[in-house]
Parts: structure tokens; C-alpha cells; sequence
């Protein structure tokens, strides 16, 4: 390997397949902004061949990478350190690799999900909604990160719902201090899980293009609650469109992808990012392409 390389700041992002992320684009825009020579690529890695990708980063000076689908959970085994967030999720999407070759892992998408959230509205004893239920759609991945960020920030109520009561009764047992402060509503009666509510989250993949649509009636959701769906594409979901529509405040899924890649970046390259309504732009062109 050329000197040149081996200077060059490095990171990026693995998965299998990997060709569809946007963390490059995002990444590369920031390394461009801040006038830092790096480099942030996409890495297509096998899941057999995980383990060997990740303990090769330090002898390809990689200052390390993000992980997405399937990487994220089977990542725990093979690293040698996971921060707080990684072991309450129990999941990685950040690993940054120290001077030691010590793998440290991370997870960002809680960090990700309330910063986007507080771009449009106050996470504070006192706002309108921060007061009353939070109702979570969905008990995967996501759903974790989500529920960890809100019991951090101090919601003292969570309603889960979601289609199978087994999962979501995993989750509740699983992440500690969640049972105490959680319901369980089944599918069927997600919209009753609305009444008094202050905060709707849909962490399902139901309203995202090629997937099926979201059916909720909103009816029972008071209208100063908000309502955040994570998915991104389309940027409005219809969920998003209709909870606009009765005069709710509502959060795209865009800006906690956006949110989340700023510890990563500000680890691997000694800068911390600022996202922007310009950065937003420059991912939106991509994802119209």
C-alpha cells in the first residue's frame, strides 16, 4: 500500500449489500466541507467474512466503520469493547478502531433519533407532548433504539405495539428499567394506544416505498402530539402526511440517519460535523436519482 493511503484518514461502511447507502454521500460531503483529506467508501462484506473484515481494519488503516444490515447485531461478538448504548440495544452501528487495534463498538441510532427530534421540537419537563405517553409501532432494531432514547430522555410511559406480543415482550424484558414503565397493545388496538399520547413513532418498515401501507387512525392522537416515522423514503410517508394534515408536528426519517453518523465521523476524523439543510439537499438528489 502507497504512503499516501496509509495517511489518509479512512473509514467506512459495511454490510452485504451495501451498494444502497447513503453514508457516503453524507460522509464524503463533510470530508469535503471541512477540508479534511479522508476517505469514506462503501466495503461489501460477506456475513462469514465479518469477524476477518473487522480484525483487518487496523492493518488497512481504516480508522473504522459504520455497520448496517446484517452486521449490526452479529458485530457484538467481535469486538473488544461495546459502549452503553451497544449492550442496551444490543446492537453496533459504529466501530472506531484505537491506537491499540482495539475495536470499540457503538451504537448511535439513539443519539440520532432524539437529536432529530429536538430539531423540531423541545425535549423538555414543561413542552406539551414531553409530559404524556410516548406510543412506539414496532419491536425491532429500531424500536430499541428508540425506546432506549426515550427512557433517557425521561418519558415516564411507553406503549408498544406491534403484531407480535412475544417480540415485543422480549424487548420490554431485555433493555433494564423498561417493564416498569411500559404497556403492551396489541396490534389490532393501535390506534387506541393514541388517547393522551404526546409522541407516535412508527419504527416499522409499513408506509416505506415497496412495502405495505400503514393503517392507523389517528383520530384518538390529540393534536399537539408529534409524530416521527423513521422511514425516509418516501420523506413524507403517508402517515406523515395525514398527521400534518390534522395539524400535528411531524418528524422525517431523514434527519436521524443524518444525526446518527456525527459521533462516528467526529471519532475517525477529529471533526464534528454540523448537519445542515444544505446536507439534507445533497442526500435528497441522491435518493431522487
Amino acid at each position: 500500500m502507497k504512503d499516501g493511503h496509509r495517511k489518509k484518514l479512512k473509514a467506512g461502511v459495511m454490510g452485504w449489500p451495501v451498494s444502497h447507502s447513503l453514508s457516503p454521500i453524507l460522509h464524503s460531503y463533510w470530508l469535503s466541507k471541512y477540508n479534511i483529506e479522508g476517505l469514506y467508501k462503501a466495503i461489501p462484506v460477506h456475513p462469514d467474512a465479518l469477524e476477518k473484515s473487522l480484525c483487518d481494519l487496523q492493518n488497512k488503516f481504516y480508522r473504522g466503520v459504520n455497520l448496517t444490515v446484517p452486521h449490526k447485531e452479529s458485530a457484538l461478538g467481535f469486538v473488544d469493547k461495546i459502549d452503553n448504548y451497544a449492550k442496551r440495544i444490543g446492537a453496533i452501528n459504529t466501530v472506531v478502531v484505537e491506537g491499540s487495534g482495539v475495536l470499540v463498538g457503538s451504537n448511535t441510532d439513539a443519539i440520532g433519533f432524539i437529536e432529530n427530534l429536538r430539531d423540531v421540537v423541545p425535549i423538555e419537563v414543561g413542552s406539551g407532548w414531553f409530559g404524556r405517553p410516548a406510543v412506539v409501532l414496532g419491536a425491532g432494531g429500531a424500536a430499541r433504539a428508540v425506546c432506549v432514547a426515550l427512557m433517557d430522555c425521561g418519558i415516564k410511559e411507553i406503549r408498544l405495539v406491534n403484531r407480535t406480543l412475544d417480540r415485543a415482550t422480549e424487548l420490554i424484558l431485555e433493555i433494564e428499567g423498561m417493564a416498569d414503565i411500559s404497556n403492551i397493545y396489541k396490534w389490532d388496538n393501535r390506534s387506541d394506544a393514541l388517547s393522551h399520547a404526546g409522541l407516535l413513532v412508527n419504527t416499522t418498515t409499513l408506509g416505506m416505498a415497496g412495502q405495505l401501507p400503514l393503517n392507523i387512525d389517528l383520530t384518538e392522537l390529540p393534536i399537539d402530539a408529534t409524530v416521527h416515522d423513521i422511514v425516509y423514503t418516501p420523506l413524507e410517508t403517508d402517515l406523515l402526511f395525514k398527521a400534518r394534515q390534522r395539524g400535528n408536528h411531524v418528524v422525517d426519517g431523514l434527519g436521524m440517519l443524518l444525526h446518527q453518523a456525527r459521533p462516528g465521523f467526529r471519532s475517525w476524523f477529529g471533526t464534528d460535523p454540523i448537519v445542515t439543510s444544505e446536507l439534507r439537499q445533497v442526500v435528497l438528489a441522491s435518493l431522487s436519482k
